[in-house]
């Protein structure tokens, strides 16, 4: 449990600095617009650099928190895009009957990250889906230097995350992509990290009215 806590207290992070976002929108955006009505919001894919782990801490146990951590992601974006759905021209799926839909189905944590963005769609009976990623490095190279980060709930400046959004329609057509590289961090949670994520990407976030 002490490992755990530790581990949780470490691993998200809230930017001290980062690169210049990158935007992608396809030339059959604009047409979706209009068929576009119902969009889900699925787990984000977490990955955490499991080289070189300190004592105690497990590769069970960094894929038992990446799985967590892609659950309260998912959480804290349908709570930040639910808080402002006056503003956008779509509805977004209940995470809860999403999640249900995917359990009735069979389909673990794993099953989904690896299908297709449409077949997700069907299952789901939504025009389209959000998925997001954050890839984390690990801060140092050193295995002790990441004992005391993790510890002390600090992140060296070599710590890189790469944070994904994505919008794909029931043709598996990537409609949308917004990607953001931060570096340098402290200890945080996944719903701060999501806050920090959605902020950066809101002015430039689809279906939007008007």
């Amino acid at each position: 449990m002490k490992t755990w806590r530790i581990v949780l207290a470490g691993l998200l992070i809230v930017v001290l600095s980062s690169c210049g976002p990158s935007l992608y929108k396809s030339n059959q955006f604009d047409s979706s617009v209009k068929s576009v009505k119902q969009v889900a919001i699925i787990p984000f894919n977490v990955s955490i650099d499991g080289k070189r782990l300190p004592k105690g801490v497990t590769l069970e146990t960094v894929k038992e928190f990446q799985k967590k951590s892609g659950y309260d992601f998912q959480n804290a974006a349908y709570s930040w895009l639910l808080r402002r759905q006056q503003e956008y021209s779509v509805n977004f799926q209940d995470i809860d009957k999403t999640n249900s839909i995917v359990k009735k189905a069979n389909l673990t944590y794993d099953d989904l990250m690896l299908m297709d963005k449409g077949e997700i769609c069907k299952l789901l009976g939504v025009d389209a889906i959000i998925s997001g990623k954050a890839a984390i490095s690990r801060p140092m190279s050193d295995g002790a230097a990441i004992t005391v980060g993790l510890i002390a709930g600090y992140w060296g400046s070599t710590n890189k995350t790469i944070l994904t959004l994505d919008i794909h329609n029931v043709e598996s057509d990537l409609l949308w992509k917004f990607d953001w590289e931060v570096n340098g961090s402290v200890g945080s949670s996944a719903e701060q990290v999501t806050r920090s994520l959605m902020k950066k990407a809101s002015k430039k976030f689809p279906y939007k009215n008007g």
